[in-house]
Formats: structure tokens, sequence, C-alpha cells
């Protein structure tokens, strides 16, 4: 059932970013907690050239107050069975938090950040992004699959970035805690490091749906696996966003136009994007 506006006021609660670890549950045979120093990452190349070029080194300076490596989840710190295939190799998962400045005035910079921690730690990642607004913490989820490049096995790909949009701690959503919820260790598959992943790329998946339609959940997957589920549930909400972007670029073009034929066609276009991105939300 979708959350409305009453209903998702009266059910919203605070917590703190530690409180969020909390939910977690993640073992303490499993805790690290030390600093990752900017340094490193400046340091990092691809055998040739450093991995940064002049915009991430900017972002990494002057965007980024801390880093830690919290929690290393590896097969002598938890019960779950490294994976390897032809294409992709996933010996253990990191978890990493990034605290941003809160002199930051374009959130959005997270996404560039993320880009070149991923290319530098070989392992798949957790990572946290926290960034404290107006005297409220938002919180960020950052996901990347990676595969094996086939031309050089010593390094590797990142296939896709998935992100949740910002949360705002300060007041938390019956859907954003069911999400919490849902990434207890407990609650995700110890089959194997790939299995765990996936699962945690479906509930970002469904998070980022819930920004749509205001209902966390998770869908019955049937035959297909879970990337394949999510990857089908993503390419409809990549798309519900094309279409909105696309709208919304339509509506500022109507702003400027006062010849009544052209407000009419672009107006019958708007309408049957609309019908479009309904349709979507209808399956997400």
């Amino acid at each position: 059932m979708t959350t409305n506006t009453t209903t998702a006021a009266l059910s919203s609660r605070s917590i703190s970013f530690d409180e969020f670890l909390e939910m977690l549950d993640v073992p303490s045979s499993c805790e690290l907690n030390k600093p990752i120093f900017k340094k490193m990452f400046s340091e990092v190349t691809d055998g040739k050239k450093s991995i940064l070029d002049a915009a991430d080194k900017k972002a990494l300076k002057d965007n980024v107050e801390k880093i830690r490596w919290l929690y290393t989840l590896k097969p002598n710190t938890i019960n779950i069975a490294p994976y390897k295939d032809s294409e992709r190799e996933y010996p253990e998962i990191a978890i990493l938090h990034v605290e941003l400045s809160s002199a930051v005035s374009n959130k959005n910079i997270y996404r560039r950040i993320a880009h070149f921690i991923n290319r530098a730690i070989p392992y798949p990642l957790v990572i946290l992004f926290t960034c404290e607004k107006a005297g409220t913490q938002n919180l960020s989820l950052v996901l990347a699959d990676k595969r094996i490049n086939q031309a050089d096995k010593e390094k590797w790909v990142i296939e896709d970035s998935i992100h949740s949009y910002w949360i705002n701690l300060a007041s938390v959503s019956a859907a954003e805690i069911s999400f919490f919820e849902s990434l207890k260790i407990n609650n995700l598959p110890f089959t194997n490091f790939f299995a765990f992943y996936q699962a945690l790329i479906e509930r970002l998946v469904a998070i980022k749906c819930a920004e749509h339609n205001g209902d966390f959940s998770l869908e019955k997957t049937g035959q297909l696996n879970e990337k394949a589920s999510s990857t089908a549930r993503l390419d409809r909400l990549r798309e519900l966003e094309r279409l909105e972007s696309q709208r919304s670029e339509i509506s500022n073009k109507l702003k400027k136009i006062k010849q009544m034929g052209k407000q009419v066609e672009l107006n019958t276009q708007i309408k049957k994007i609309n019908d479009e991105i309904a349709n979507i939300k209808g399956s997400l």
C-alpha cells in the first residue's frame, strides 16, 4: 500500500548514523573501524598515471571530511563463501563510511567520489555517505557491480553504479525504515558474496522505486534470479527518470511558447509522457 503524506508524517522517526549501523547488525568479528587517509587515493595509479583526474583531486581535497573502513566481510570474519567465475571475483566485501564536508554545495559530488573510491579498492564496496545540512544528517548508499577486465585479469571494470537518494535521518519515512531493516545481515543470503551483494542491490533498487511510489517492496523473483530481477526493475526505474527529465524539458519549453498550436502540441506530448510514467510507476 502506498503511504500517503499524513501517514508518512506520523510514521517518520529520527535516527542517528550509529543507530543505522546498529540496525545492520554486522558481527563484531567483521569490525575494522580504521581511517583511510586521503593520500592513499592520490597515490593509486592504473600502472601509468594517477586514477584521479583534476576534478577528482579537488573533490577529494575540498569535499571529503574523512573516510573510515567500518567492516570487512570475508570468510574468516563471517560464514559466507567467496565467489569467482570467468567474469567476476567476490572474495570479500568492504563497508566504508565517507563523511562529506558540511560546506559541500552540490551533494551529487558524492557520485564522483564513489567512482574513484571504487576504482581504487578492488573489492565490492558498500559506501555509506553522510552529509550534514541545516543541522540534520543525510545518508546515501552507493553500490557498484565489478567484473574482471578480460584484457587485463589484474584489473577490474565498474559495471554499474547504483546510489540511493539522500535520506534525511532526522525524518526517516516508514518505507526508509523498512529499507534499513531489510539490510540487516541476517536478512541477506549467506550463499556466497556475489549473492549477498546482489541482494543488497535488490534492496537499493527497491528504495529508489519507493521514492516514486512511496512503497518499499522486494520483488517476488519467481524464475528470475536476484540480479536479473533487479536489472529489469532498474531498467524500468531509469526509463522513468528519463521520461521525467524529458517532461521537465518540455514543460520549460512550454513556458516560453506563445503560439497556441505549438502549446497544444507540447501539452499533448506531456500528457503522453504522463501516461507512460503512470504505467511504469504501476509496475515498479
